[in-house]
């Protein structure tokens, strides 16, 4: 039976990764400081022996062993989570993955890094293709996580070649559905709430920004097949939907699918919020057993709302 340790396993994906792991006859190791993770996300597995919790900061090392893989997901992972302190968000980027490759490179394990499409920054390029080096602003309010983000990478490739560190890194491009948090100011969460409640669907800008949402169970099965992929793969590799909407789409199909009050308001644009997000997966389809996300938007957003409902009620 492997043993695998999951940071941030209290969150959003990391609960939803918890749960594939659980079914797959894995013992799981869940490590969480509750920053922004939730005890609610893994109470169906406290009763399972096969499960742990260590409430613990990646920013401080752990010292664990007999660990087969480990998946680094620990990092606020929301603009108004990881702008509320951007120096601890930057310290848990960076401190937290050396710490994890410690522990990856003592235990010989395979570990890996949760990057993010934010590494491209407001992209030039579109879509979006892993050899793109991004168009990132070093000093601004998204920088902790952006570039805090690229030098999670960096020390990854770097432990790799210089100690022989067994390495995967993933590019997530936004991901949607049950368990996330409904005040983690994300547009899916945030449209939803507000439709539920009644209140203005706030639009920032004019909407015509673009996202590409992928349903939480697709991106669980492309994780799980990089970790499997062959070990001269190392990433990075983009996982995500390449279905593009308009952040106006995006809210008229909202409102199409709950029965609400609610109207559209715009508001200001946030600094460098990037204008157009879209993931080039053609590597990920070669390299990952033809992966490709199986959910459409309008499917995955049925048991996502249904999830809100159910959790403001």
């Amino acid at each position: 039976m492997k043993r695998i340790l999951v940071t941030g396993g209290a969150g959003f994906v990391g609960s939803n990764l918890c749960a594939r792991l659980l079914k797959e006859g894995s013992h799981v190791i869940c490590v969480d400081n509750l920053y922004t993770g939730r005890m609610v996300n893994i109470e169906p597995f406290l009763s399972n022996p096969e499960f742990e919790f260590l409430n613990h900061n990646i920013i401080e090392p752990l010292e664990l062993e007999n660990i087969d893989e480990i998946y680094n997901l620990a990092c606020p992972a929301s603009p108004p989570h990881y702008q509320k302190s951007p120096t601890y968000t930057t310290k848990t980027c960076i401190l937290g993955i050396i710490n994890m490759l410690e522990l990856a490179t003592k235990n010989n394990a395979k570990i890996m890094q949760f990057s993010t499409s934010e590494v491209y920054g407001d992209p030039l390029v579109h879509p979006q293709v892993e050899s793109y080096r991004g168009n990132v602003n070093p000093i601004g309010i998204r920088s902790c996580y952006d570039e805090g983000k690229r030098c999670a990478e960096t020390l990854c490739f770097d432990y790799n070649r210089e100690f022989g560190t067994k390495v995967k890194v993933i590019r997530i491009f936004n991901t949607y559905g049950p368990m996330m948090d409904p005040e983690d100011g994300r547009v899916v969460s945030n449209f939803i709430i507000q439709a539920l409640k009644g209140e203005d669907i706030t639009i920032y800008g004019d909407g015509s920004q673009t996202r590409s949402f992928c349903y939480v169970d697709d991106l669980v099965e492309g994780i799980i097949r990089m970790m499997n992929s062959r070990d001269d793969f190392l990433g990075p590799v983009n996982l995500g939907n390449p279905g593009e909407f308009t952040i106006r789409e995006l809210a008229d199909i909202v409102l199409e699918m709950i029965d609400t009050k609610s109207k559209l308001v715009c508001m200001d644009l946030p600094k460098d919020d990037p204008t157009q997000r879209r993931p080039d997966i053609t590597l990920a389809k070669s390299e990952l057993g033809g992966w490709e996300p199986k959910v459409p938007l309008r499917e995955g957003l049925v048991p996502t709302i249904e999830y809100f409902r159910n959790t403001i009620e």
